[in-house]
């Protein structure tokens, strides 16, 4: 704007008019001044214009990820809290994302590097099956958790779970000694809440929403609550916060900080639900309206209204109305009820708009704006409201496309939250002796090549379990993919496991006489209907085709 005044300055032609006519030379000036402005509020991109009638309502801040996010996150965690508890939709959101990604929970299978361990294959596997036995001890025990409540496994879920609503949430590996316990490990879950800035002092450059850094960036302490704000007693004046430092001298971490960081700089994280609260909530007060108005438009009451002042229903009427009764008019209200039988006093009369349900319009609305929902949550229609009735490919589609969103959070949770934590394990259980890893505690590069593993969950499932298992197995037969990657994918578990126990089965069954052919043998020689399930044109058009992963 300063520009554009600077711009607006009188040349010797500006000067001659308005000399002879100053009226003139005022509108000159007044329109090259609002030329002037004009330029300087566009540019390039439509999308940035200050003149548009179409933006003039739009605010937006430029502040960086800390001052966009921070002040808002309190409201933000409340009202996502609350579209959990209260919201179908939000809390199927949620379910699902939990149900695909953790499920079961994410099982350790060691892979480690045995080349540069100088292992043998047979010593590799041997050591791998001890560890992993060590491990599960430890994970399948509530000794796992500092609470003695969930196991590995569970706090798993209950972290990602809190993740999704709050924004993040964070672990701390504590070793607490326990009588009868192999292992001292336990994991402290902290939520989200009880991280913040001591004595709830303002953000500033060296502390915001509880994580103290350095001048790179990088955390160094965290400031913990040492109970949650919202307690049911909790006394603000006398609360007290921890300072647990982001690393301990070996370098690992004391606190795992679970956030998708969508920013850079981003100290703290959002939550899930946080681009939809708003169309959430007018959604659910949309859907309660029309239920409301169907379950009225069911109701059938009958009103009897009495001619004779000294009827009998004129005088149960003024009975009623004596006792309070909410069913009966008068100056009180009017209750309708499926069968219910008001009386009117003399002279009165119902008058009662009809609401017109159920609404016709009512479920492509909604689904126009769940797809818009579901775009914003990574999860496909079908999948966001569980109903699958389009063909097969289609919906193979979207669990394919859902699935991508899976795998990645399913990567995201083993990073940061499995294998920090089996790091911990494992230095215990080095130290203990209970494990053999040589060089495990003086050299990084070979404890990272002992600690080499895969998180392993369970399976997503099929529509067509046929046509997809004949699928695996030709890309197993081209080594496009191995047994267990395949065996990972459509059924979960362990390759090896099943594969020892496969083969003490077909051996009982050939000495038993009842194996003559094997089934892969029989998948491979039947012939099969090339046309997907759903997808035949000259199938019945009105045969559903309801399929769930």
């Amino acid at each position: 704007m300063r520009q554009a005044m600077q711009n607006t300055r009188l040349n010797l032609l500006d000067r001659a008019i308005a000399a002879v006519s100053p009226r003139a030379g005022l509108q000159r000036y007044r329109d090259r001044l609002q030329w002037n402005v004009a330029m300087a509020l566009s540019g390039a991109y439509t999308g940035a214009s200050r003149s548009k009638r179409q933006f003039g309502d739009w605010k937006t801040t430029g502040g960086d990820a800390d001052a966009d996010t921070l002040f808002d996150l309190p409201l933000l965690r409340e009202r996502a809290r609350d579209l959990n508890r209260n919201n179908p939709l939000a809390a199927g959101a949620i379910h699902t994302k939990v149900g695909n990604v953790v499920g079961t929970g994410l099982a350790l299978k060691s892979a480690i590097d045995a080349d540069f361990l100088g292992l043998t294959e047979d010593q590799a596997e041997e050591w791998q099956r001890t560890t992993e036995r060590e491990f599960n001890f430890w994970a399948e025990s509530q000794d796992a958790d500092v609470a003695r409540t969930l196991n590995f496994y569970q706090q798993q879920e209950l972290a990602f779970r809190s993740t999704l609503e709050n924004g993040d949430a964070f672990a701390l590996p504590v070793y607490v000694e326990r009588t009868g316990s192999v292992y001292s490990l336990a994991v402290q879950l902290i939520e989200a809440d009880r991280v913040c800035n001591e004595r709830f002092m303002a953000d500033s450059e060296r502390i915001a929403g509880g994580v103290e850094r350095d001048t790179s960036g990088a955390p160094v302490r965290y400031h913990i609550l040492d109970q949650h704000p919202g307690a049911i007693r909790v006394n603000r004046a006398a609360a007290t916060w921890t300072k647990v430092p982001a690393f301990n001298r070996s370098g690992r971490r004391n606190v795992l900080h679970l956030y998708r960081q969508l920013r850079i700089g981003q100290s703290r994280g959002v939550p899930d639900l946080a681009p939809v609260v708003s169309a959430l909530k007018q959604l659910g007060d949309y859907t309660e309206a029309e239920l409301t108005a169907a379950v009225v438009s069911g109701l059938f009451t009958v009103f009897i209204q009495a001619n004779d002042p000294e009827g009998v229903f004129a005088s149960k009427a003024a009975e009623a109305l004596d006792a309070g009764n909410p069913y009966v008019v008068g100056e009180q209200s009017i209750k309708m009820g499926a069968g219910n039988v008001v009386a009117l006093a003399p002279g009165e009369e119902i008058n009662a708009p009809n609401p017109g349900r159920p609404n016709t319009a009512f479920d492509p609305f909604v689904q126009a704006i769940l797809r818009q929902v579901g775009s914003a949550l990574e999860l496909p229609f079908e999948l966001l409201v569980m109903h699958f009735s389009a063909s097969y490919s289609a919906s193979r589609a979207a669990l394919l496309q859902a699935w991508k969103f899976f795998k990645a959070r399913r990567f995201w949770l083993a990073d940061n939250f499995c294998q920090p934590i089996y790091e911990a394990f494992m230095w215990e259980a080095v130290a203990l002796g209970r494990i053999a890893a040589p060089g495990f505690l003086q050299d990084p590069i070979v404890r990272a090549a002992w600690l080499g593993s895969e998180w392993v969950g369970d399976a997503p499932g099929a529509i067509d379990p046929m046509k997809e298992a004949q699928a695996a197995g030709f890309m197993e037969d081209r080594g496009w993919k191995t047994g267990a990657e395949n065996t990972a994918e459509l059924t979960g578990g362990d390759w090896e496991s099943k594969h020892r126990r496969l083969t003490r089965e077909r051996r009982m069954r050939r000495e038993a006489g009842l194996d003559k052919e094997s089934v892969s043998e029989r998948i491979r020689t039947e012939p099969t209907d090339p046309t997907p399930p759903g997808d035949d044109p000259a199938g019945d058009p009105n045969k559903s085709d309801n399929m769930a992963a």
